[in-house]
């Protein structure tokens, strides 16, 4: 087989999409590629460690944060869960920076930017996160 015969983005790997659908001909959805990438890197952050049973340590601490202030500590404590947590969960990535800010228009929205280079191909993207802090009672 020739090198170019190749598509240029199958060795990043071919997955099951979340959520789970069918395909056009009703086989099992796939992503695969820097789609595929995203949607780990979406799934780390969007679970909660101990949600899964059968592994307790995987997600993200953020939402134990769900009920703390909205301020720069949080932010800094936010920050560094998803470092922590891509560091650990998504080897074919390296993240270079996270942001965190409050949005302006929506209180308690925190807007989590997650800057990472993809090691196989070193394409640099970027995705931004959504995490909903429940105001305080008083």
């Amino acid at each position: 087989m020739a090198i170019d015969a190749l598509a240029p983005r199958d060795f990043l790997g071919t997955g099951w999409g979340a959520p789970l659908g069918v395909d056009g001909r009703g086989g099992i959805g796939l992503i695969s590629g820097e789609r595929a990438i995203e949607r780990s890197v979406l799934n780390i952050l969007s679970t909660a460690k101990g949600e899964r049973r059968m592994r307790p340590r995987f997600g993200c601490g953020i939402h134990d944060l769900v009920f703390a202030p909205n301020d720069p500590t949080t932010a800094g404590l936010i920050q560094s869960q998803v470092i922590e947590a891509l560091g650990w969960w998504e080897p074919r990535i390296n993240v270079i920076g996270v942001d965190v800010e409050p949005d302006s228009e929506e209180d308690g929205l925190m807007l989590i930017g997650v800057r990472y280079v993809i090691k196989s191909t070193n394409a640099e993207r970027n995705l931004v996160y959504p995490f909903y802090l429940i105001p305080g009672e008083g």
